[in-house]
């Protein structure tokens, strides 16, 4: 009688187990009292906007003072390569990450140091612009290797809720005037 106890008591505790294992999340967490604290959004790939790197900007160079377009006086070259994003969808809007790799190599004007390169996120539904930031992000080259590979982080991306269906986002080097967040 032992043995049917015990290999029920095992059945039902495996079961336990695999429904446990089973249950779904539905966000949020329980607060001290007891009661469902505010859910957190969930993380949706699907309606998230694919991230785009354009060749004209997906590679930067800086040259000596006084020259241009002269390789023998490049002191930093940079490139983006790949990218990967996700996105949280809440009530009213959708918040990106966008993650860049790229790398930056010493010019035969260049060395070890610190380049700054100007990386622009910028989302649009193909008539308007929907975000766009500047950053100077700062890259440090070591001493002897003269080239280095780098991540670009650019977190809290606010789209109108809905924008995934219809926007891009693109990413890359820009020279240009630092543009405010619009949204």
């Amino acid at each position: 009688m032992f043995g049917k106890v015990s290999v029920r008591l095992l059945g039902i505790s495996l079961l336990v187990v695999i429904a446990g294992c089973n249950k779904t999340d539905t966000g949020g967490a329980i607060d001290a009292g007891g009661s469902a604290a505010t859910p957190t959004p969930a993380v949706i790939q699907g309606a998230c906007p694919q991230v785009y790197l354009l060749d004209g900007t997906a590679n930067y160079r800086t040259y000596a003072k006084g020259a241009k377009d002269d390789p023998t006086k490049i002191v930093y070259q940079a490139s983006l390569a790949d990218t990967t994003r996700q996105c949280v969808q809440n009530e009213s809007q959708l918040v990106m990450t966008v993650v860049v790799q790229g790398r930056v190599i010493a010019g035969p004007a260049g060395g070890a140091g610190t380049v700054t390169l100007p990386i622009r996120v910028a989302a649009t539904d193909g008539k308007n612009t929907l975000y766009s930031e500047l950053t100077q992000y700062p890259v440090e080259v070591p001493t002897g290797v003269g080239t280095t590979q780098f991540i670009f982080t650019k977190t809290q991306i606010t789209l109108p809720g809905g924008a995934g269906d219809f926007a891009k986002v693109y990413v890359g080097f820009d020279e240009g005037p630092a543009a405010g967040k619009k949204k």
